[in-house]
């Protein structure tokens, strides 16, 4: 699996003499600054992040893909792969380089009978979403339906269904990754066992996901929840009350606080409408009418501005309920994990969220623990996940002159809460840092990084998949 990969990335360019030489090979269109659509296609979902890739080749299968990871490797072009385009850091676009755009690759098959869902690299939750609640299944995701599912799932995955069901990399059983050789390989517990291994929360560091398969779960597509609004001012006891729920809770129900703004638009209900608010959301992974009453507590919290549990009742209602709109956001987001979350942490959160400079700043409190917790830190790449919270702050701005203000809050507030009782890691699927920081990859693998090292000189030697929370070859 040799590979002649420069360490230094070549700035890439291509004439139209070279652009019709490729365009006989590639089945998907090719892209190239000046192109119609190349600004909408080269746009990613942080417009903090505005890269010009010199091409973008819109994959159309595995095909395309190992021709597009040959075509860099020997040009030493850098290579982006793009599926949803939902990163904080930008790791789905790169100067002066290649995209391999997935997102025409987005078919899902359901085997209802086995419980399986093969997904292509390029879908994303919402699609499988769609697929698999026709059959009462569910596949744990994250919290927006237009998120990737190829990089939330290869970078861990932590969504509604994490405390029953684990990470969304849990639920993976197999995976065709194209390597930096060109070689398309099948990774899984009896194949490739260390790019299995790797895969499961090492991110896109080793090869290009072009399909995975999953375990999917009975869910939906009726669910219960709760998701109820407080006025943020005065909510402590509502969040106290929270987490001693969330500490005490059954692995069937995980839930979250958020301390935020809502929209001041028609999309919100009245009471709520521009509000600074409070945010307790659970769900319930079992039988509806059960969970309406396991999830009673959490909806008698305090005197809310607005209980909108009754809107919430259709999983794939809930799963596009953090679905934003067209309006581009400027984002930076540093996450930690916290062993415990006391009342001194709770009073330190709670102040921080009444400082935030902007508005559209989400601070976020998900619930672990459960069916995550209980897979061992070197069971796979992702790391110790025995915290039973996460603490991120999603740095979110539509004003770019406030971004560097945002950017300095959220990177205060994480050194702050660095000295909260328990408080260690990073999540690196909310890291908008750069891809070279070597600090917060080691935060996040821990004992895990030395192996991780020797899996990515064995599968990409000359470190073609950099664009990323890189993992350097040993």
């Amino acid at each position: 699996m040799a590979t002649t990969t420069s360490s230094t990335p070549t700035p890439f360019s291509v004439d139209a003499e070279r652009l019709s030489e490729l365009g006989a090979v590639f089945r998907g269109p090719l892209v190239t600054p000046g192109d119609p659509g190349y600004d909408d296609l080269r746009r990613l979902d942080n417009a903090a992040i505005d890269r010009r890739p010199a091409l973008i080749i819109r994959c159309t299968g595995p095909a395309d893909v190992i021709d597009g990871v040959n075509l860099a490797r020997t040009t030493g072009a850098p290579l982006a792969i793009r599926s949803g385009g939902h990163h904080v850091g930008g790791h789905g676009s790169v100067d002066d380089g290649i995209v391999l755009d997935l997102r025409d690759m987005n078919g899902v098959w359901v085997d209802p009978a086995n419980l399986t869902v093969r997904v292509q690299g390029g879908a994303t939750w919402g699609q499988v979403d769609r697929e698999t609640q026709v059959f009462g299944l569910a596949v744990p995701g994250g919290i927006v339906s237009s998120t990737g599912v190829g990089g939330l799932t290869l970078g861990g995955g932590v969504g509604w269904l994490v405390r029953r069901w684990g990470l969304s990399c849990d639920s993976l059983l197999s995976a065709r990754v194209v390597l930096a050789s060109g070689e398309l390989v099948t990774a899984s517990e009896t194949e490739n066992a260390d790019l299995f291994w790797a895969i499961r929360g090492g991110g896109g560091n080793f090869g290009v996901a072009v399909e995975l398969t999953f375990r999917a779960h009975p869910l939906g597509p009726e669910i219960a929840a709760a998701f109820v609004l407080h006025p943020l001012a005065g909510s402590e006891d509502v969040l106290r009350g929270w987490r001693d729920l969330a500490v005490d809770a059954d692995e069937t129900v995980t839930s979250r606080a958020m301390l935020w703004a809502m929209a001041d638009d028609e999309t919100v209900p009245p009471p709520a409408r521009g509000k600074e608010v409070l945010i307790i959301g659970a769900v319930y992974a079992g039988d509806a009418a059960e969970g309406r009453e396991v999830l009673a507590p959490y909806r008698a919290l305090g005197e809310p501005l607005v209980d909108m549990s009754e809107l919430l009742t259709d999983y794939r209602f809930l799963q596009s309920a953090f679905d934003g709109d067209d309006t581009p956001v400027h984002s930076y987001w540093k996450s930690l994990y916290l062993d415990r979350l006391t009342d001194d942490a709770l009073a330190f959160i709670y102040a921080r969220a009444l400082e935030r400079p902007d508005p559209s700043i989400l601070v976020h409190i998900p619930a672990m623990g459960g069916a995550c917790a209980r897979t061992a830190a070197d069971a796979t790449a992702f790391g110790d996940r025995s915290a039973p919270f996460m603490l991120s702050f999603d740095g979110m701005t539509q004003d770019p002159a406030k971004l560097a203000e945002v950017r300095d809050w959220v990177r205060a507030s994480v050194e702050a809460a660095r000295e909260l009782d328990g408080a260690g890691g990073t999540y690196l699927n909310f890291v908008g840092d750069d891809a070279s920081d070597r600090q917060v990859v080691h935060e996040q693998f821990g004992a895990n990084y030395g192996r991780l090292r020797e899996v990515k000189r064995r599968y990409d030697p000359g470190n073609l998949f950099r664009v990323n929370n890189n993992i350097p070859p040993a």
